[in-house]
């Protein structure tokens, strides 16, 4: 089993770091010249910033890979969670309160050594480029309110599935995926009025004809929703963005002020159109039941591992047998998982495409598609996206079709009309 993470890490950082070289060299190929197809919509320069920036952010996750295949060195092969497994043992002794304050340890390391690179990524990169608008304090207390909602919600949902582990029988798995869906589905309901105000502030949107258009869209679509609001997006980053979140009575629609102040009201109204798409093609509630699905094959693997003693070993650990071993298998787990997953990103990214083009396409019959092309131009312009990634690293990593290809369905689907 030890060959097999082996194997398993040095063919995904391996990858990785190729996927990058691609992206980078790929990118930086085509970064002098506009696609034919967005010649006269986006300028040379800000063609060239969007290489620059994509390359810089591409340099920066080869860094964040390398750290990330090193930490996970240092705490199984290397010792760092044998080290705090005989801590942890010796000062309080096997039970409950030991896989807890296991986890919870392990975890809020793991969370402390991502905020230094999230420090370069907001005050470094995005700065250099024009895009952060955070200030230190801001970040920080980001920082602090992630880990109280973390702490909050995550602990205890913790505490439950460790306990089930315990005391649940041959089944827990099941009971715990159980707890883990209900939990889930619950903070669907209560993230928009709960959780999010602790981080941003979200008014009424403002502009009545506006309001009116969006209202007409969805009386047209058949979408219900609990308002339509402005969030203020510009206190942390120029990107904008539009979304709506929650479930059932509480779904909202949420617009960046920054795409508000940038978009025209009917390319504001396309992109919506594009995102009630994704409700009305039920690519939420597919996604919700495939991730409850996987999770629940996530469970039972977790649930066999469990009773493997090599599994521990295989990835450089020692247990004590008179100390439950719960949270450590939790986090052998957590660590350990990603390493296979990886392969599967292209899938991943296939299915979220195709939810995409299904979601242009409900927009350009509920809208308008040169609107919708009109905005994505913009989009693209202001968020700095490539026009050009490397073909394969677009296979793994992004979530949403090549602008070049997008922007082609959409023209095919209402084109242009001439200019008499």
């Amino acid at each position: 089993m030890r060959l097999l993470f082996v194997l398993a890490l040095a063919c995904s950082l391996l990858l990785k770091l190729w996927l990058s070289r691609r992206q980078i060299r790929y990118v930086d190929a085509h970064a002098h010249s506009v696609p034919a197809a967005f010649a006269g919509r986006i300028a040379r320069e800000d063609h060239l910033r969007a290489a620059r920036y994509t390359i810089a952010r591409q340099k920066f996750g080869v860094v964040d890979t390398l750290l990330g295949a090193f930490t996970f060195l240092v705490l199984t092969w290397g010792g760092g969670l044998q080290w705090l497994y005989r801590a942890l043992a010796h000062a309080i002794g096997g039970g409950f309160a030991f896989d807890l304050l296991f986890v919870v340890a392990v975890f809020g390391l793991l969370a402390l050594l991502d905020v230094p690179l999230e420090w370069v990524r907001r005050f470094r990169i995005e700065q250099r480029f024009g895009f952060n608008r955070m200030t230190q304090g801001l970040f920080a207390m980001d920082c602090l309110k992630a880990a109280f909602v973390a702490s909050i919600l995550g602990v205890p949902l913790l505490a439950l599935v460790l306990w089930l582990m315990r005391a649940g029988g041959p089944y827990w798995w099941i009971e715990a995926w159980a707890a883990w869906a209900v939990f889930s589905l619950a903070l669907g309901l209560v993230y928009p009025w709960l959780i999010a105000p602790l981080f941003n502030r979200f008014t009424p949107l403002a502009d009545a004809s506006l309001r009116q258009r969006i209202a007409a869209l969805l009386e047209r679509t058949g979408f219900r929703s609990n308002g339509v609001f402005t969030m203020d997006g510009s206190r942390r980053s120029t990107h904008g963005n539009a979304y709506f979140t929650g479930m059932g009575a509480a779904k909202r629609i949420v617009f960046f002020d920054t795409l508000v102040e940038r978009l025209r009201p009917e390319e504001i109204e396309a992109v919506l159109a594009h995102e009630l798409g994704h409700f009305r093609r039920h690519h939420i509630a597919k996604q919700i039941a495939i991730g409850l699905v996987l999770a629940l094959g996530w469970m039972a693997l977790l649930a066999w591992l469990r009773d493997q003693a090599e599994f521990a070993r295989a990835l450089g650990l020692s247990v004590q047998p008179d100390i439950p071993n719960n949270g450590l298998t939790l986090v052998l787990f957590a660590l350990g998982a990603p390493l296979f997953s990886y392969f599967f990103s292209p899938l991943r990214s296939a299915f979220s495409r195709r939810h995409e083009f299904e979601a242009d396409e409900f927009a350009a019959r509920h809208a308008s598609a040169q609107d919708l092309v009109r905005a994505l131009v913009k989009l693209y312009q202001d968020n700095a996206a490539t026009l050009t990634p490397d073909p394969l690293h677009s296979a793994f990593y992004d979530s949403h079709p090549p602008a070049s290809i997008r922007i082609d369905r959409l023209l095919a689907i209402a084109p242009p009309v001439p200019v008499p």
